[in-house]
């Protein structure tokens, strides 16, 4: 096994990267109920039955009603804290706007209810919008041998494979999607209560993400484009197989690392907080060890897959929706090392493909 961190190391790196981050509001908002963390900008959760318990969702007061922006899962706790939100912050108020970040579930899940709840319209970019409603709609046993085919040149093994098609086969939390919505655009401004929001574009994490950010009064609404504590999945998928997402991900960080060093972040997961340069570079040098990682068999002129490379990156035990996010992870840092012409790709005779020094 390559080099890596010990967990000792680890566990003290996380800790000084967490030091490093001022943290305004050090404790999160209970469910149903909201901090106003800037005027009329409020912060609440909306809890998730999963491993990542919890998305950070935000409340936009406007002079004559009120935005949200990202929805929580597909659920019925998620339905009930989105009424007693309505009902205490914003009794008899109408919801103008349903804003999402990008098309995951639990950013999107609960858009179509709530644009039929409150009557209210849904704003997206044009990527995110026809990505959640394609594979919504998209045919199953199509979709099933693409997969099985493009998890095969990797070298995951059949029965892996199979068990997490029937783990996906049972996910609950899969939504209809939206019937239309209103298109953001890079650059674009959203005038709430009285504050100008300018959509920041993100790519990587998924195909068109917006973030929202107030020069004024330097708040970002970051959504999953920088988070506090852990790094957002991105993947390499049977979609785009020969797709670089890493790249696509680390310049959008770097066109965050523009905005104001002392900028309010509000994110999609963990604790709202202040440092977003220092977080940037926290997550470039993240991905940096991660492609070193891999690098350092290749350098001894070992070739690998990708199924044995995502064992180093991820040396645990994963369940069928880790194992799809790690090994697409996996998958992006050698599309990367790729592309910057450190690896090469090659297909065996056995159709996997190996990967070695350049």
């Amino acid at each position: 096994m390559p080099e890596r961190e010990t967990e000792a190391q680890a566990r003290h790196r996380k800790a000084s990267e967490r030091e490093a981050l001022e943290y305004p509001r050090p404790h999160p908002p209970a469910p149903g109920e909201a901090i106003e963390v800037a005027a009329g900008v409020f912060w609440t959760r909306i809890p998730m039955p999963m491993a990542l318990d919890h998305i950070n969702v935000y409340l936009l007061a406007d002079e004559d009603g009120w935005y949200l922006v990202d929805t929580g899962l597909n659920t019925d706790e998620s339905r009930h804290c989105w009424r007693t939100l309505a009902q205490r912050y914003f009794p008899q108020q109408v919801l103008k706007g349903i804003i999402c970040t990008h098309f995951h579930y639990d950013h999107a899940g609960l858009a179509s209810w709530l644009m039929r709840e409150f009557e209210a319209p849904l704003y997206m970019t044009h990527g995110e919008y026809f990505t959640m409603r394609a594979l919504a709609s998209s045919n199953t046993t199509i979709k099933e041998d693409a997969q099985r085919a493009f998890f095969q040149h990797t070298g995951m093994p059949e029965e892996r494979f199979q068990k997490m098609l029937n783990s996906h086969r049972r996910d609950p939390f899969m939504p209809e999607f939206p019937p239309s919505f209103i298109r953001l655009r890079d650059g674009d401004g959203l005038t709430v209560g009285g504050r100008q929001w300018r959509v920041v574009i993100g790519e990587g994490h998924s195909p068109e993400h917006a973030c929202l950010y107030c020069e004024s009064d330097r708040i970002l609404l970051a959504g999953d484009q920088v988070l506090p504590s852990i790094s957002s999945n991105v993947l390499v998928s049977d979609v785009e197989p020969e797709a670089d997402p890493l790249s696509l991900w680390l310049k959008s960080l770097d066109r965050l690392r523009t905005l104001a060093a002392d900028s309010l972040v509000l994110p999609a997961h963990g604790l709202v907080f202040k440092g977003l340069h220092t977080r940037v570079d926290q997550l470039h040098a993240h991905h940096q060890r991660q492609l070193e990682v891999l690098m350092g068999p290749a350098r001894k002129g070992e070739s690998f897959t990708a199924w044995e490379a995502m064992s180093w990156l991820f040396p645990r035990e994963l369940k069928s929706i880790e194992l799809m996010l790690a090994l697409g992870e996996t998958l992006a840092h050698l599309s990367y090392l790729c592309r910057t012409g450190q690896l090469q790709r090659v297909r065996d005779s056995e159709g996997l493909d190996r990967y070695h020094a350049q």
